[in-house]
């Protein structure tokens, strides 16, 4: 539903908001007839977010591949994240998790909502995956053999250095850019590029994740879950859990900052991996998810909110970004800018301001040195707007449009072939 108060706070965000919605339903209507298929492609709406979108951008057989990868990374993360699962009996499922996608009747049921779905009916992902080509498939399944493990050393494992937090991010994350590389690279679309900024790609968003996430994690029940390395929270509180509690507010900004400050050391590698892609859909496919987390990391700057709830982009800069991230320019753009505004935010008190501005002050030399500066216009940085009676109106009116617009329309499902068929019925999708 669209945000009507976001809306007249930032009415240039309602074109972008429009065509989100309409791209996305325009997506939704495409999904293959066949049931496997059908399934893939469904589930990949109800768990990926805004990224469905954007992976379905793709050519048909990257685009399959991709769906794949995700959904089996998906599936197997749910299983790492299900805190009600024994150690004993989570360790080995990770271990052989790689072996399972081969088995057309293998399921595990774990989870809640729709991971649960997708996990109780996890073998509609093998037998799309079977039907992929030999190079996606094997790429496919050594990442995956390589994230179980790692993903089983750390159920026994906390994250007490820096090192241990690099390692651990480089499990979840940073494995997913080296087989994205890889898949790229079997399109015969892309270079293979190296497996270090591969990496960086991977850390970068993990990173910024676990920080935003920090209250849901501290949360979880029946056992927290968290990842912030100890060598960093030590030096703000006795405990992890203790930064949550307003009296030691200053303290948790502190540490906080420390965090974010480490995660922007993994911009430059990201900068350079994504001056290299050729192809625009591949582009656009790895550079939307970085342009969210610089964006997600200059909101989390020192912001006691995210010990207080969730911190996230409004919708509407969200859909800019998708809307208008079609160059390297765009990216460029959009990482000076965010990075401007975090900068703004560091207070010389902060332990540590001077690190801080140093990092920022490499992507901001960086983004300047591109000489792309100029050839885009900032959506983050802009005047109040005005506004009036008739743009008010306007806005109700195109909104209500959009509202009728989608819930009239009907999907319409996709052959392999990109032939439309009538609609099928998706029994399994709850």
């Amino acid at each position: 539903m669209v945000n009507l108060r976001a809306i007249l706070k930032h009415p240039e965000d309602l074109y972008p908001l429009v065509k989100l919605k309409l791209a996305a339903r325009q997506a939704e209507k495409q999904i293959p007839a066949e049931p496997h298929w059908a399934f893939c492609y469904s589930m990949l709406h109800k768990v990926s977010r805004s990224f469905a979108l954007v992976i379905q951008q793709l050519d048909t057989d990257l685009r399959d591949a991709v769906c794949i990868f995700y959904l089996v990374l998906r599936a197997l993360d749910t299983v790492e994240d299900d805190t009600s699962i024994a150690s004993e009996v989570k360790v080995p499922i990770l271990k052989a998790f790689h072996s399972h996608i081969y088995n057309s009747e293998w399921h595990f049921s774990c989870g809640t909502k729709d991971y649960k779905v997708l996990m109780d009916e996890f073998h509609h992902v093998s037998v799309a995956f079977l039907e992929l080509g030999k190079g996606y498939q094997e790429a496919i399944e050594n990442i995956t053999m390589r994230m179980g493990e790692g993903m089983a050393k750390f159920i026994c494992k906390e994250v007490e250095t820096v090192d241990d937090y690099d390692e651990y991010c480089h499990y979840v994350a940073g494995l997913v850019g080296l087989g994205l590389s890889k898949l790229f690279h079997a399109s015969g679309k892309e270079d293979l590029q190296s497996d270090s900024i591969s990496n960086s790609m991977g850390l970068f968003l993990q990173k910024t994740n676990i920080i935003r996430d920090y209250l849901e994690d501290i949360n979880e029940i029946p056992k927290s879950r968290m990842f912030w390395p100890r060598e960093i929270w030590s030096k703000y509180a006795n405990k992890l859990e203790d930064l949550k509690y307003e009296e030691n507010s200053v303290k948790s900004v502190h540490c906080l900052n420390d965090m974010v400050t480490n995660a922007l050391t993994h911009v430059e590698d990201c900068l350079n991996y994504m001056v290299a892609l050729r192809d625009p859909a591949i582009f656009r496919f790895c550079a939307i998810p970085q342009i969210m987390a610089i964006g997600t990391l200059a909101l989390c700057y020192n912001n006691i909110q995210v010990f207080r709830g969730v911190v996230k982009m409004r919708r509407g800069l969200t859909a800019k970004v998708i809307d208008r991230t079609k160059t390297m320019s765009d990216v460029y753009g959009a990482f000076y800018d965010f990075s401007l505004m975090l900068k703004s935010k560091v207070d010389d008190v902060d332990p540590n301001a001077r690190k801080t501005k140093e990092n920022l002050e490499k992507i901001l030399k960086l983004c300047r040195e591109s000489g792309a500066l100029g050839q885009r216009n900032s959506y983050i940085i802009r005047s109040k707007p005005q506004y009036n009676a008739t743009m008010i109106a306007a806005i109700f009116i195109i909104i209500a449009i959009l509202l009728a617009y989608l819930s009239t329309t009907r999907p319409t499902y996709m052959c392999k072939n990109g032939f439309s068929r009538q609609p099928i019925v998706v029994n399994h999708i709850r």
